[in-house]
């Protein structure tokens, strides 16, 4: 392994920051009903157990650099349970509560774990830090780091490498901290997710410079993976997760077009069209058990909205008061997380709304579509049950945001979101987002109002693979489109826009750069299962 050793100094002057303080939970976290081996503290992956650390002694702090320059510190997990061993280190930025985690491994079956043989320098800090990259044995490899505030080397019992079999290949995830010198510290995680995955993140983090690589370390993988009761909740479990941690979701105080449940949706008048027979529709079974099963997207079926324009209009405004949420189950990071995925059905995407310099100009039927679905995604680790990240998800994309940034109900452990007018994306804070840029852009409202939805109050299990008496719904395998072609031309509303609010052509050609997907590459939405991240990561 090649030797990238880096040495640089940062200002480290004494500053009070978010991370001095530990994240805390509203309200004490309860405990989980009895399963087999969810929230035990420790995952078998295969001779190799591993546990969950989240207490730690500081190293080394910086002040600055790194996201909004408030600098990052660097952690030591501290107590290791007895007879486990590190596996590396810990960092985190400034800006919020310390609340992370590293894994410690245990070898159960003899020769999973070896101690480096030697260490190379990665970095020196300040002459006052230092990071250690362990050279491993034939046959292992590290996963990790040590520090030190010396120059003396770490004893070679400091940090364990581990055997290859047990290890995957891994990727950056989020950047950290740089500062001088091309040097940055990203997190670390594997590099194939999904939910037939089985690499593990071990929570640490790498040192990168022009002419090296993270590829010197590696990820764990979980070679029990086929035995998903080793880790995952069980039906219970899952359920008082979902108590525990589901969110309020709020609606913009001038929403139209507000969720239903399916069975309001397919008991209220809406069709199944096919090709070749449009003059005849089906109109659909409450639970959906008409609709074609299985297939691929071919364009042959839709469904739409009832004929007559007053029931039309009835249904795309929804019914908030039946509503629930259809809740997905599925192991993520080699089983060792739990994604619990809420979606919600809109039978209604309203029209979008752009800034264009300090005009807000309404863009007519551009944005408009039937049958609209949006999620929101609850990581949580199944060592011990804890929400650490929530996914909203955004149009064409989404933001991972920590449990740190979260708003919670005052009192409670249920975070809050937010979905924005008309186009229902899903947000943690109310604003103004702008998907684009501050001069040209589609505008993203979100705010509190007297509309929500408490989703542990209305919610079904509709799908996790591994549990076999959760049965998925007959339209979960409805491969076809929610909603019909849209048959509006977009150069003839883009026309319509520029010839009545004057709108420079330029401005048009900058606005169709950052209009949803679903403007103008789908014709109809497809359904949850459908969708890449159903069987992969959000991203």
């Amino acid at each position: 392994m090649g030797n990238f050793l880096s040495c640089f100094t940062t200002t480290n002057e004494t500053k009070s920051f978010p991370i001095d303080t530990h994240f805390k939970f509203s309200s004490p976290l309860p405990s989980w009903p009895p399963g087999e081996g969810f929230a035990n503290g420790t995952i078998d992956l295969g001779g190799l157990h591993v546990s969950q650390i989240t207490s730690f002694t500081k190293i080394w702090s910086s002040s600055d650099g790194g996201l909004d320059d408030n600098g990052v510190t660097f952690f030591e997990p501290n107590p290791i349970p007895e007879g486990f061993a590190m596996l590396g280190c810990y960092c985190q930025s400034n800006a919020t509560p310390l609340f992370g985690w590293v894994l410690v491994g245990k070898d159960v079956s003899g020769g999973t774990l070896a101690s480096p043989i030697d260490y190379t320098l990665v970095l020196s800090v300040d002459s006052s830090f230092y990071i250690w990259l362990p050279t491993p044995p034939d046959g292992y490899n590290p996963v990790g780091y040590a520090i030190t505030s010396s120059l003396e080397k770490p004893p070679l019992d400091k940090i364990k490498c581990v055997r290859v079999d047990l290890l995957d290949e891994c990727e950056t995830d989020g950047f950290l901290w740089g500062v001088d010198d091309g040097v940055s510290v990203y997190g670390l995680r594997p590099k194939n997710r999904g939910t037939q995955a089985q690499g593990v993140c071990v929570g640490t983090f790498v040192v990168e410079d022009e002419n090296n690589s993270y590829s010197m370390l590696s990820c764990l993988k979980n070679n029990n993976f086929s035995r998903l009761s080793n880790s995952m909740p069980n039906l219970a479990q899952i359920k008082a997760l979902i108590q525990e941690y589901s969110p309020r979701l709020y609606f913009h105080p001038s929403e139209t077009y507000l969720p239903s449940s399916t069975t309001w949706y397919f008991s209220n008048g809406v069709l199944l069209y096919h090709v070749g027979d449009e003059s005849n529709p089906i109109p659909v079974e409450p639970t959906g058990s008409n609709l074609p099963q299985g297939g691929s997207n071919d364009g042959t079926y839709w469904l739409d909205l009832p004929v007559e324009e007053t029931e039309r209009e009835r249904v795309k405004k929804g019914d908030l008061q039946s509503c629930e949420v259809y809740i997905h189950v599925k192991p993520m990071l080699g089983a060792t997380f739990s994604d619990i995925v809420i979606w919600v059905f809109y039978p209604f995407n309203g029209p979008s709304t752009a800034k264009l310099g300090l005009i807000d100009v309404p863009l007519g039927k551009i944005g408009e579509h039937v049958g609209d679905w949006e999620h929101m995604t609850m990581r949580i680790s199944n060592f011990n049950g804890v929400l650490y990240r929530v996914y909203f998800a955004q149009h064409s994309g989404g933001t991972w945001v920590d449990t740190t940034s979260l708003e919670f109900q005052p009192g409670t452990n249920n975070f809050i979101g937010y979905s924005s007018l008309h186009g229902h994306a899903t947000y943690h804070v109310p604003g103004v987002v702008l998907q684009g840029t501050d001069v040209v852009g589609i505008r993203n409202d979100t705010s509190k109002s007297d509309m929500f939805l408490d989703v542990g109050t209305a919610y079904s299990i509709m799908a996790a693979q591994y549990i076999d008496s959760v049965i998925e719904p007959p339209w979960l395998n409805y491969a076809r489109k929610w909603g019909p072609k849209i048959t509006y031309e977009l150069g003839v509303e883009l026309k319509k826009l520029e010839d009545s609010s004057g709108i420079l052509e330029s401005a048009i050609a900058s606005l169709l750069e950052i209009l949803p997907n679903e403007v103008y590459e789908e014709d109809g939405p497809t359904g949850p299962k459908m969708k890449d991240y159903w069987d992969g990561d959000e991203r």
